[in-house]
């Protein structure tokens, strides 16, 4: 892969990465400032109902950093771009639907194939 290339990602992973941390950080000042005496039952369950939804979003978004962090490392040990199952070059155009992935669309395509005849 091309340094400019490299650098593109390594940039943009960089940038989601304090994106997501910042989001992170306002989620726990909001959690944290919400005022949590509510006299109508109704109120307290919507505001409990808003909370797990953004708890599984951050969640998600906990596990999208975690394999951001990864992307940066591979791109630091100079593996970045490359398939974890066949060693084969990702193509530019995947890693830039998806810079995180750790294979190339043939091997995550039989990966699919195998999860979903096995019913995972």
């Amino acid at each position: 892969m091309k340094k400019k290339d490299i650098n593109f990602f390594k940039e943009y992973l960089t940038d989601k990465l304090e994106e997501l941390l910042s989001q992170a950080d306002d989620t726990v000042s909001d959690m944290t400032d919400a005022n949590d005496n509510f006299p109508d039952p109704t109120d307290r369950a919507s505001l409990e109902a808003d909370r797990n939804f953004m708890l599984r979003i951050r969640d998600r978004e906990h596990k999208l950093i975690k394999k951001i962090r990864s992307a940066l490392e591979r791109i630091d040990s100079d593996t970045f771009g490359m398939c974890e199952s066949c060693g084969e070059d990702i193509s530019i155009q995947r890693l830039k639907a998806r810079p995180v992935t750790t294979q190339c669309i043939d091997c995550k395509t039989k990966e699919e194939a195998l999860e979903k005849a096995l019913g995972i």
